[in-house]
């Protein structure tokens, strides 16, 4: 009797123990294009997923190369979640390599994307804003048709892909991303339905701090960043950025586009420099060393964070307002507050 007690006890704890493995099995398997992606998509997949993330945290997706390996994990992926607007210049080579005929989703769709002509029209307004306030982009031309061309001739095109940076914008990332999982999965439809309505709402919390923090940055201040990826941000919360490269990291701004951004930086009211997670820090190093500016923090554009505040999209966001108001903020100073942000980026949800 005891050793078939002891049979009994073991078979119970090996069924106990491959609980794990077999749940693991019925989730769904996601595969996201960056790291930002992939925490959206655990956020509202909650425990029904297992998400792989190509591009990891602090990695560059404009110069991912693709391995065998990533191949084999899109073929065996339930559902790919990708940036779109080309972004990830790599990806349509990648799912044909993989043969992967699965769902996907492209995570902006239904976004009216800025065009860097927009950016062009938003960086005139360095000497308007103190009168107009965040909300109104006018800026001078620092060279930006310059920029232009090199747009033009990177994989993104003439439209900027880094639709994240305004969490509003974010809103539809969390709609489509919510939307394919209920098709792939539709037995858990109603927690997917329910994760995504949790964590719009602390998407509003966080855009609601983002503001209140960069209406304390007068509204006349640029900044300086590696490459130009804060263009959705900037619309949406009026920090006016400028970029010695453009938008791809793989450009090397040339010694002439350097020299016209140092006399950018002694005309404008540009207050501090910051780096990039995972662009190349030597540039902004360069400007510092060239204008006594000092390189203020470091902002996170295209990836999350390995580990800490920035590791989560929410944190990344609250984190660069963060490190904005506190090196350009004015103790005293309100810029008056921005309009409800309605400018034609309400969605349902």
């Amino acid at each position: 009797m005891a050793i078939a007690s002891s049979s009994r006890w073991l078979v119970g704890v090996s069924a106990l123990l491959a609980l794990p493995a077999a749940m693991a099995n019925d989730r769904v398997q996601v595969v996201t294009s960056f790291s930002i992606l992939a925490d959206m998509v655990e956020n509202v997949g909650g425990d029904h997923v297992d998400v792989t993330s190509l591009v990891a945290a602090d990695g560059d997706a404009h110069v991912f190369s693709p391995s065998p390996g990533d191949a084999r994990s899109l073929a065996n992926a339930d559902l790919v979640v990708f940036n779109g607007l080309r972004f990830e210049g790599w990806m349509e080579r990648l799912i044909s390599a993989s043969d992967y005929n699965g769902s996907m989703v492209t995570a902006t769709d239904g976004i009216e994307p800025l065009s860097f002509a927009a950016h062009d029209e938003q960086e005139h307004a360095a000497h308007d804003h103190a009168e107009h306030g965040h909300e109104e982009h006018d800026h001078d031309d620092h060279g930006h048709d310059d920029h232009a061309d090199e747009h033009a001739g990177h994989d993104h095109g003439n439209q900027d892909p880094h639709a994240w940076q305004d969490m509003h914008q974010a809103e539809v990332y969390i709609a489509n991303i919510r939307d394919g999982l209920m098709a792939a999965d539709a037995d858990n439809a109603d927690a997917y339905r329910a994760n995504a309505e949790q964590y719009l709402q602390e998407m509003a919390e966080v855009d609601a701090e983002i503001r209140s923090l960069i209406d304390e940055i007068p509204a006349s201040t640029s900044v300086i960043t590696g490459h130009d990826s804060f263009g959705y941000f900037s619309s949406a919360y009026g920090v006016n950025f400028l970029s010695p490269v453009g938008l791809s990291t793989e450009a090397d701004p040339s010694g002439a586009s350097m020299a016209a951004l140092v006399d950018v930086i002694e005309k404008e009211n540009v207050k501090a420099l910051f780096h990039e997670n995972m662009t190349n820090q030597s540039i902004i190093t360069q400007l510092a060393e060239e204008t006594g500016l000092p390189i203020a923090g470091t902002l996170y554009a295209d990836a999350l964070a390995a580990e800490g505040e920035a590791s989560t999209y929410l944190g990344m966001m609250r984190h660069n307002a963060q490190v904005l108001h506190d090196a350009l903020a004015e103790p005293g100073h309100k810029e008056p507050s921005h309009e409800e942000h309605d400018d034609g980026h309400g969605h349902d949800h």
